[in-house]
């Protein structure tokens, strides 16, 4: 299936190696990285619609020639924090890895910031495989998504579209946004709503009407996005100083009561690793279950641990871990 604007156009390669960071710079919770030595980094840069989308290639120093896993993932604002760990020890197991930012979110372009479309991350996906498939220097066909939150769903649904996908990772998925919501109450809803139809009216004007991303403890009309109790704390450890705003143009209600993510999946054959936390609060582990139930080849994961649990400590490697374990035998690295 071709949808409009999902053609991407592969800018090439950026400003080399010029990941400089060190484990003094991010929150201590996420835990010790592979050697640097292992793999190199490229920042790379590609075109979704008529934005610039901006990634990084993980090259491990061997194999030659290995399989590729493209990933992002975040609710929305924070597709570039927590992934960077999966990346570093993926690509030190022999994994070429590209992490990419969706648009409206990280380094890539897009304006209004943090307006959250299913539909145009999952553009965002397609760019990024059209333009990847045209390098030499990885094995794409052999190419492993891997998708965490809503990216978790809408990686089911890219590869249920492309026969060439080895393989899926997803991780914590949202597979609907109109059941994300649903879980906040017809109130908040009908609240979200209200206040997507007038940021619609008052972005003609040039200001985007938002709302918080998460209940921070002062969003007393419920109007948030997700309430989850670990949702605040998750976030504010996973961007530590990096200034994350957590606020969302209103009309990212919207674009979420319109996904339901269904139409495509039963066509999905290549084989799926859920993973998934058994006291996550904002992810249903049963939801997962039943969609796992339905497909052709598909592992389901229990860790016990929270959904932010993920991102950091024993969590962290555990999911690493396991969706290694399923790389393994699923492509050759």
């Amino acid at each position: 299936m071709t949808r409009p604007g999902t053609h991407g156009e592969w800018l090439g390669d950026g400003d080399g190696d010029a990941d400089t960071d060190t484990d003094a710079d991010k929150p201590a919770r996420r835990g010790k990285r592979p050697s640097r030595y292992e793999f190199s980094t490229v920042r790379m840069t590609f075109r979704s619609g008529d934005e610039r989308c901006v990634g990084r290639l993980y090259r491990p120093d061997r194999p030659a020639d290995p399989a590729l896993v493209v990933m992002t993932g975040g609710l929305v604002g924070a597709s570039a924090f927590g992934l960077d760990r999966y990346a570093e020890r993926l690509a030190a197991a022999g994994y070429a890895v590209f992490h990419f930012d969706v648009r409206h979110a990280g380094d890539s372009d897009g304006d209004p910031r943090n307006l959250l479309s299913p539909a145009r991350q999952r553009a965002d996906w397609e760019a990024a495989l059209a333009g990847l498939r045209g390098r030499r220097d990885v094995a794409t066909e052999q190419i492993v998504l891997w998708g965490a939150d809503l990216s978790g769903g809408a990686v089911l649904d890219v590869a249920a579209d492309d026969p060439r996908v080895a393989a899926v990772v997803a991780q914590t998925p949202i597979l609907s946004g109109r059941a994300l919501l649903r879980a906040r109450g017809i109130k908040a809803i009908a609240t979200g709503t209200l206040a997507g139809v007038r940021d619609r009216v008052q972005s003609l004007l040039g200001t985007p009407y938002t709302l918080p991303v998460v209940d921070d403890g002062s969003d007393e009309g419920g109007s948030a996005l997700v309430s989850a109790p670990s949702a605040y704390r998750g976030y504010r450890d996973l961007v530590g100083d990096e200034g994350w705003a957590n606020e969302t143009p209103a009309r990212s209600v919207i674009s979420l009561l319109r996904h339901t993510g269904e139409e495509d999946r039963d066509r999905l054959s290549c084989p799926v690793c859920f993973l998934c936390g058994e006291r996550d609060d904002l992810v249903a582990i049963e939801s997962v279950e039943a969609v796992a139930e339905d497909l052709a080849d598909a592992t389901l994961v229990r860790l016990p641990v929270g959904h932010f649990d993920l991102y950091g400590g024993s969590g962290l490697e555990q999911a690493v871990g396991h969706g290694r374990a399923f790389l393994d035998t699923t492509v050759d690295p």
